[in-house]
């Protein structure tokens, strides 16, 4: 049983279903013909559980597959104060009610020190929506002097899918780190207070960790992406409850108006028979085109209040949470291929090419068995060779014997030797003459003195 209010209550059966009854009241015979119970089938419900049980059943999944190189998506729903915030950011009174952002931070940099076969980088962006303006909560302070960024614009590419042009990615090294940028953006969001809740967010937020790793072990040119969005969207509001007047009136309507076009789209998505589906319409169903039914991994969270007097809003957020269950995503891993990398390769290969082409001239050349080809030199074998080379220098041989790819390269190493020697010997005799020539000179203004 998930919480018992006066003249309703709400049951779940787990994994899948939640039950809700509404006590119906004598005294009001208007609302007695209308229906009194509703089922939804949902994926899970979690009530008087910790954050830690939060995050280890809906964040986690995602973020472990984040690393390994799918897109992934946590996003809560629901009506205003009903611990969306919470949900995905936690409270700042205790470590254990950190949220899912700071967990899968933590989970990510501790992947990252297990991982030791492959290199890792991560950046994060942090995306404000507020009264359909896009805001980049990492750019500079609200307030400060800094001019805020302008241009930011929701693009599409062909095999990068949905991104946000101007938007700022910080790289980040540690958990530390990383923290500390969430904690700049959220002193950064904007938030205000109704009757319903004193500290209701006022936008939708995006949290997105940038995920890219390369192999330490293989040598070839691919890499792999992913992208991990932390959703905290903006509670829906019935003007009545919360009181909302003048600017906060102006956000409620924008809030909301986002949230039904956000709603439209999920409906288009589980009707298989329609072919379009209206992402553009605000730049919210946009920005999470490819989380609401593309290449992702996407998990939605429906927070939900207990009491009677929300019972339309918590029906609302109930319906919502099972047309989205009902939606079909793709997630595959994005995979790229590295130009540099490849151009890298294509010389290796070209290298071993010309020495395979030298290996078959040395073996039709002399009888030399294969394996002998490849193999070190002995003392006395680099001995013979340092002798032909300096017979070869001194003009009394006119060739130098190889049988294999080490003796060549032991030949130029004997080359390169006596050059160095030479060079030597010759900045000896010009320093040499140099001094002479000097007191020389030195002689000769001493006699004209």
């Amino acid at each position: 049983e998930v919480k018992k209010k006066k003249k309703n209550s709400f049951k779940s059966v787990w994994p899948s279903t939640v039950n809700i009854h509404n006590r119906k009241d004598p005294r009001n015979l208007a609302l007695n013909n209308q229906p009194s119970s509703w089922s939804f089938q949902l994926d899970g419900v979690l009530h008087h559980v910790s954050q830690e049980e939060v995050y280890a059943r809906v964040g986690r999944r995602a973020v472990l597959g984040a690393l390994e190189g799918y897109n992934g998506t946590v996003m809560c729903f629901g009506q205003t104060g009903a611990g969306k915030t919470y949900t995905m950011t936690g409270s700042t009174e205790s470590y254990k009610q950190r949220g899912i952002i700071p967990r899968a931070l933590q989970e990510v940099f501790q992947q990252v020190e297990k991982r030791c076969e492959y290199t890792f980088s991560v950046h994060l962006s942090y995306l404000e929506i507020y009264n359909e303006t896009l805001v980049d909560l990492l750019s500079s302070p609200r307030g400060s002097s800094d001019p805020p960024a302008r241009g930011m614009v929701v693009m599409e590419e062909p095999g990068r899918g949905v991104f946000i042009r101007g938007l700022t990615l910080h790289p980040v090294h540690s958990e530390g780190e990383a923290l500390n940028l969430l904690f700049e953006g959220e002193m950064n969001r904007i938030i205000g207070a109704h009757a319903l809740n004193k500290n209701s967010s006022r936008s939708h937020c995006i949290f997105t960790v940038h995920i890219e790793s390369r192999s330490r072990t293989l040598s070839d040119a691919k890499y792999v992406t992913s992208k991990l969005n932390l959703v905290d969207l903006a509670g829906s509001e019935r003007l009545g409850k919360t009181g909302s007047a003048g600017q906060g009136l102006k956000e409620a309507m924008y809030i909301n108006k986002s949230l039904s076009f956000l709603e439209q789209a999920i409906l288009a998505l589980a009707d298989r028979r329609r072919d379009h589906v209206p992402f553009r319409q605000t730049k919210l169903t946009y920005a999470l085109k490819d989380a609401l039914g593309g290449n992702c991994n996407t998990v939605l969270v429906a927070n939900i209040y207990g009491e009677a007097a929300q019972i339309e809003e918590t029906l609302s957020t109930l319906r919502f949470g099972s047309r989205m269950k009902r939606v079909q995503t793709h997630p595959t891993v994005n995979e790229h291929i590295d130009p540099a990398q490849i151009k890298k390769l294509e010389k290796e290969v070209q290298m071993l090419k010309e020495e395979l082409s030298i290996y078959h001239g040395l073996v039709s050349r002399q009888a030399v068995r294969p394996s002998n080809v490849y193999e070190p030199l002995s003392d006395a074998q680099v001995a013979e060779i340092q002798s032909q080379v300096r017979r070869y220098l001194n003009g009394t041989s006119k060739e130098i014997s190889i049988i294999s790819i080490r003796q060549l390269q032991e030949v130029f190493a004997q080359f390169k030797l006596q050059a160095a020697k030479v060079k030597a010997q010759l900045c000896q005799t010009y320093n040499l003459v140099e001094k002479k020539q000097n007191a020389r000179s030195a002689g000769v203004k001493v006699i004209m003195e």
